[in-house]
C-alpha cells in the first residue's frame, strides 16, 4: 500500500472517531439542545431558592412539609412518607432532617412526639413565617420539598407523586452529594 493511501486511511479512521464527538459538542454547546428526559422523580426547582438566614435546615438535607397543624390524613400521610424514607436511608439517615411548617391552629404535639419524634415542627403564622412561606411554590398543594444543606429548596413532589420518588431521589443526592 501507497503512504498516501495509508494517510488517507488512518484520516477517515480519525474522522470516524472524533466526527460524532464535535457533532455532539456543537449540538450541545453550541445549538442548546439537550437530550429529553431527567433521572430525577421529583420536579427541580430551578433555579434553587435559597431560603432565609438563619433557617433551622442549614447543614443538612431536609424534607419539609407545609401544612395546617391539626395535620389532617393527608398530612399524617407526608409525614409518614418523609419518616418511612428516612429510615429507608439506613446508614445515610443521620444526613436527612424533617421538618413540618405549621401553617395555623398549632400542634397535636401528643400524636408529633408519639409518631413522629425525630420531626422539627416550627409554627409559621407570623411575618417571619410568611416571608419562609414565600419562597415556596403553591404551599397549599400539599406538596413534599427537598432543601439542600446550603440552605436552597431544590425538589418538590405533589401528593400524587409514587411514594418511592421522594428515597430514590434522596439516595441520588446523597451518593453523589459531598455535603450535608
Amino acid at each position: 500500500m501507497s503512504a498516501p493511501a495509508a494517510r488517507k486511511q488512518i484520516w477517515i479512521l480519525v474522522a470516524l472517531f472524533f466526527a460524532p464527538l464535535a457533532l455532539a459538542f456543537l449540538l450541545y454547546y453550541g445549538g442548546g439542545w439537550r437530550p429529553p428526559g431527567s433521572t430525577n422523580k421529583g420536579e427541580l426547582i430551578s433555579p434553587p431558592r435559597p431560603l432565609p438566614n438563619g433557617s433551622a435546615w442549614h447543614g443538612k438535607w431536609t424534607l419539609v412539609y407545609v401544612g395546617d397543624g391539626r395535620c389532617d390524613e393527608r398530612c399524617r400521610a407526608a409525614l409518614l412518607l418523609t419518616r418511612q424514607t428516612r429510615l429507608a436511608l439506613n446508614a445515610d439517615m443521620t444526613r436527612v432532617q424533617r421538618i413540618f411548617l405549621a401553617t395555623g391552629n398549632c400542634c397535636d404535639r401528643t400524636y408529633f412526639a408519639a409518631e413522629h419524634p425525630d420531626l422539627a415542627v416550627e409554627q409559621v403564622d407570623n411575618a417571619a413565617g410568611a416571608a419562609l412561606l414565600g419562597v415556596f411554590p403553591d404551599v397549599a398543594s400539599g406538596s413534599i420539598y427537598i432543601v439542600d444543606p446550603l440552605g436552597n429548596l431544590m425538589m418538590s413532589y405533589a401528593p400524587a407523586a409514587p411514594d418511592e420518588a421522594v428515597l430514590d431521589d434522596l439516595e441520588r443526592l446523597l451518593r453523589l452529594s459531598h455535603i450535608g
